[in-house]
């Protein structure tokens, strides 16, 4: 049966900051996060005819499913999208601080923050600068191997080792993601 404008809002009301804690854990920014948080249920509204499910809790399904949608666009779109705007001297609005803390207590990024060094700590040394160089500096394959002193090829080598590393550790599992592909 499809959602009214009312079960939206109450799944809004009831579920925001659970879906906020899932979507910060897996882009760890309180503000990319909040932003997703309201692009999904965005969608959910304008799409709220299309829900089949019956009860809140196939409601609900529904809804985290356009988030994992969201969170996958932006993460296909977003590293062009940053340098993009970075480019052009943007700014995203800034949550105050009162709002970056309550998201970061939602998603426990400190303690998360904390495990994935440890998870980067446990790579090899050439694996986690070759990922530190691609993946969290978003710097160019090039650039990485230059940096590296060997070849493209060997540092695009270190990186995909790296990042399969990541993915099977204990943390990226929990989350239930990957790392950003580089």
């Amino acid at each position: 049966m499809p959602l009214s404008h009312d079960q939206v809002a109450q799944l809004y009301r009831d579920h925001a900051p659970a879906l906020l804690a899932f979507l910060a854990r897996r882009v760890l920014l309180p503000e990319v996060a909040v932003d997703l948080l309201a692009e999904t249920f965005a969608r959910a509204y304008r799409d709220r005819a299309r829900q089949r499910g019956e009860g809140e809790e196939e409601a609900l399904a529904w809804v985290y499913g356009i988030a994992r949608h969201v969170l996958a666009s932006y993460q296909r779109r977003g590293a062009v999208e940053r340098r993009a705007l970075r480019a052009l001297g943007v700014e995203p609005r800034a949550l105050s601080d009162a709002e970056y803390d309550r998201v970061e207590e939602f998603a426990e990024l400190a303690s998360l923050g904390a495990r994935i060094d440890s998870e980067l700590d446990a790579l090899a040394a050439e694996q986690r600068h070759a990922v530190r160089l691609r993946v969290l500096e978003e710097r160019p394959y090039d650039e990485v191997a230059h940096e590296l002193g060997v070849s493209e090829q060997t540092a695009r080598a270190r990186v995909s080792r790296a990042l399969r590393a990541l993915r099977d550790s204990p943390t990226f599992k929990e989350l239930g993601g990957q790392p950003d592909h580089a």
